[in-house]
């Protein structure tokens, strides 16, 4: 094997960059600030997220046609593709790797492949748009249904499959989260205020309601763009929540789920993303404050810095040790990278309408 052969098949500095526009995905260098290579062929990733293998090799893509894609990082090219839905939102692996789930809006429910040959090997029809697919720990996937305000966990850790289904969760959940210990999943509600908490320790599980006092509920406000539970941020012994319709970050407390205080910010937020330290929080807005960056400071719920990258900024991406954060300027057909500690812009990628940046350290995260 010659020396360059090594540095082409290592894949923990590696990442996607999805192409929203395009049906195509970047292969990227967080280490060398660079794009490998461009694969075409992903369909519609108007609203697409990825997870990757356990050994960084794959990543399985999941697009808004209801294809799921296998992409091979080190052949940089599309290993399998099936369209196994009409509509789809997301997607979540197995702790041990071998289980791929997708959840469908069309024609709801949730379909689980086998990692390596994306030949499906369960499938779990609910009635209704399924939302906050994450997996757990125990070979387990947890999701909610919009429709029927349920919340249901697929164990796989047997022979035959164990499903558990969970009523009154609330009006119309619309995204949800698992915490890194596998704990706690939220499910965040559109339809009315707080939030639902279920104890994954608990046998059985056990819900309830938090944050009563939080949330869209019945108020009469637009909501530009959903935020995105999964971008609550865990910074110490505190959560950053982005609020619903509100231009306002709240502060919980890790532990006891209980309110702690807010942080009127920039616009209405879509991200609120934790250097990995915890020590600062980056958020985005949505439209028409979406050219904006702020970051707060986790300690003094304060706002120390604001950036303006340029026109949609869509999402961020932390280098897993925090040095380095990536942004999507999607409407400047870019991505732009920066030192988190000086602010300091140190280099740019060029990209068609991007979107999503994905590392290839999340392998080894729960719940991403």
């Amino acid at each position: 094997m010659g020396w360059a052969e090594p540095r082409v098949v290592a894949t923990g500095d590696l990442g996607v960059v999805v192409e929203r526009a395009t049906g195509s995905v970047l292969i990227v260098d967080r280490s060398e600030m660079a794009m490998l290579a461009r694969v075409e062929g992903f369909g519609d990733l108007s609203h697409a997220s990825l997870v990757f293998s356990p050994d960084e090799r794959f990543a399985y893509v999941f697009g808004r046609d209801g294809g799921l894609t296998k992409l091979d990082l080190v052949t940089q090219s599309i290993a399998k593709r099936v369209i196994q839905a009409g509509n789809a939102i997301g997607g979540a692996i197995s702790d041990d790797g071998t289980l791929v789930a997708v959840s469908n809006y069309e024609p709801g429910g949730v379909r689980i492949f086998d990692a390596d040959t994306l030949e499906m090997v369960a499938d779990l029809p609910t009635g209704s748009k399924t939302i906050g697919l994450v997996d757990a720990p125990g070979r387990r996937f947890v999701f909610s249904t919009w429709d029927d305000g349920e919340t249901w966990i697929a164990d796989l850790s047997g022979d035959e499959m164990q499903v558990q289904t969970f009523e009154g969760v609330g009006a119309n959940p619309y995204d949800a989260l698992i915490t890194a210990d596998g704990r706690r999943y939220i499910v965040g509600l559109f339809g009315e205020d707080g939030l639902t908490a279920f104890d994954l320790w608990a046998d059985p599980p056990k819900q309830e309601k938090i944050l009563a006092d939080y949330g869209r509920g019945q108020q009469d406000m637009p909501v530009y763009k959903m935020p995105h539970l999964e971008g609550w941020a865990l910074a110490g012994d505190r959560f950053a929540l982005p609020a619903v319709g509100h231009h306002q970050v709240l502060w919980v407390d890790a532990q006891t789920l209980e309110e702690l205080g807010r942080t009127n910010i920039h616009g209405q937020p879509v991200f609120a993303v934790a250097r990995p330290d915890g020590r600062h929080v980056w958020v985005n807005y949505a439209h028409p404050d979406n050219d904006t960056i702020e970051i707060i400071d986790s300690q003094s719920g304060e706002i120390i810095h604001t950036l303006k990258p340029g026109p949609a900024v869509l999402h961020m991406e932390f280098a897993p040790r925090g040095h380095q954060v990536w942004l999507s300027v999607r409407d400047a057909d870019r991505i732009d990278i920066y030192d988190t500690r000086s602010f300091e812009k140190l280099g740019e990628i060029p990209a068609k309408t991007p979107s999503g940046i994905f590392f290839t350290a999340r392998a080894h995260r729960s719940g991403l």
